[in-house]
């Protein structure tokens, strides 16, 4: 057994307020519930404004597949949307 974990480090530069940034976040874990065979959470910052600390977590039997799949999360996320900024993130396989 396999397990991938990435921490995603975001930034939400628009947000004015928590309720802001709980929209932004919320709506980017859904997409990727939806979209991902993931688990994913926001883990870190909850009180920041405008930054976003989440975890996305893969099982898998194969390592190239969950280094894979985390890869495609991430870039999924880069393209989709434009109000969060990766600001940075690492990838951890077991």
């Amino acid at each position: 057994m396999v397990v991938g974990v990435c921490t995603l480090q975001l930034e939400i530069p628009s947000s004015q307020s928590l309720k802001d940034k709980r929209h932004v976040v919320k709506s980017l874990i859904a997409r990727v519930r939806q979209t991902f065979n993931v688990s994913i959470a926001e883990v870190d910052d909850l009180d920041s404004w405008q930054y976003s600390t989440i975890g996305i977590v893969c099982v898998s039997a194969d390592k190239g597949y969950a280094q894979g799949l985390l890869d495609k999360v991430i870039d999924n996320i880069e393209r989709s949307r434009l109000d969060a900024v990766i600001a940075d993130y690492s990838i951890e396989i077991w």
